[in-house]
């Protein structure tokens, strides 16, 4: 892709402003982590900075070239503007703050764009391994290598809804940090299932539930029901992305016969 400023932003369909926002959030964030790193700074203030840098960043791009978008970032400071117009762009500027303090590549950045019901648009990049994915173009899902179902959760804690899924489905089961990276695994074929409980906000899987749903992927909440965002409340604690053989599965691991009755 084009440097920063070879790139005619003005003139970008929402496709390519998503996938362009992500890439080059996160070829801020490579730079800014390199820089501070050789300056020995804190992992706190790498943190901290890196939020900053890629926040400012997107809000002055989208501010920028589509003004009558409305915004709604882990970052910034949430507007009820946003339940009154059409498009809000949904982001976490930095998902896997922890993992991109300590160095990590497991860490991410989100862009959606959510208009009145759906997605219009949406980019997942991980910067730290030089790969974006978008919905446009989907991402090919490749096909499965593995006996076993593999299951990524969270590095921090292991959700009670992962643990009855891996028991019941006999998964391998893996951890990886941000949201945005436990996603792609599944929609690059790492992974079969990605399972959380127990706390999220809109930013955290907008972006990748619209890139897995194009890739083919199943995308849900934990009871089977569907991901709606632009909710007055950006509280979405719980989310499933898996490939379509083990929805059923897994929504019958967990609450049996009870969602099919929804």
């Amino acid at each position: 892709m084009s440097t920063h400023a070879e790139i005619d932003w003005d003139n970008l369909n929402d496709n390519d402003l998503a996938t362009a926002l992500a890439v080059h959030a996160g070829r801020l964030l490579v730079s800014l982590r390199d820089e501070l790193i050789s300056d020995g700074t804190t992992m706190w203030n790498l943190r901290d900075s890196g939020d900053a840098k890629a926040h400012y960043f997107l809000l002055d791009m989208l501010s920028r070239v589509r003004p009558n978008d409305a915004v709604l970032s882990e970052e910034g400071t949430d507007s009820r503007h946003r339940l009154s117009v059409q498009r809000v762009w949904i982001i976490d500027p930095l998902d896997g703050t922890t993992e991109y303090g300590e160095n990590r590549q497991d860490w991410a950045v989100h862009i959606a764009l959510w208009s009145l019901d759906h997605f219009v648009t949406a980019a997942v990049s991980l910067p730290a391994v030089d790969k974006v994915f978008s919905t446009a173009p989907p991402a090919v899902l490749p096909q499965r290598t593995s006996d076993k179902p593999r299951l990524v959760t969270s590095r921090s804690r292991a959700p009670y809804s992962a643990i009855i899924v891996a028991q019941e489905l006999d998964c391998d089961a893996f951890r990886l940090g941000s949201a945005g990276a436990k996603a792609m695994s599944v929609v690059m074929g790492d992974m079969d299932i990605y399972i959380h409980d127990g706390g999220m906000h809109q930013w955290d899987s907008a972006a990748p539930a619209a890139v897995a749903m194009a890739a083919g992927l199943h995308a849900s909440r934990l009871d089977g029901s569907p991901l709606v965002y632009n909710k007055p409340d950006t509280w979405l604690p719980d989310f499933l992305i898996c490939r379509q053989e083990f929805k059923e599965p897994i929504l019958d691991a967990l609450w049996g016969d009870k969602w099919r009755n929804k």
